[in-house]
């Protein structure tokens, strides 16, 4: 199956600016995951719930501390064609949850380990 069958079209975002109390409340709003963060809308990095965690771990001021300073910025991304097996792969060796899709050089959704897991069990 290819990612194009599964993916989430359209990508919510964030700012690189945005503090992180924000961040989380828009992941909360939105019920999602992950942000994809942008600088002058580009994309420089993933924001996940996991990353809200860690800097809460670490006494950042979510107040002060933002999106661009705790995303992750070694950007895995998936391609609408790619084989979701080989994406699923590509996601448990990184130790990431959720991937941008590009199509081309624009990012048009997310797939998320939540995606790839009902392509098996609704399968």
């Amino acid at each position: 199956m290819r990612v194009d069958e599964v993916f989430h079209v359209g990508t919510l975002t964030c700012e690189a600016s945005d503090p992180l109390a924000e961040v989380a409340r828009k992941m909360t709003d939105d019920h999602v995951g992950a942000l994809a963060v942008l600088d002058n809308e580009r994309i420089v990095g993933i924001i996940s719930e996991r990353d809200v965690v860690r800097a809460i771990a670490e006494r950042a001021d979510p107040q002060e501390s933002t999106a661009l300073s705790f995303a992750t910025q070694q950007l895995e991304t998936a391609t609408v064609s790619d084989d979701t097996k080989d994406v699923a792969r590509r996601m448990l060796d990184a130790g990431v949850r959720h991937l941008p899709v590009k199509q081309g050089h624009m990012v048009i959704g997310v797939i998320s380990m939540r995606d790839l897991l009902a392509i098996e069990t609704w399968l």
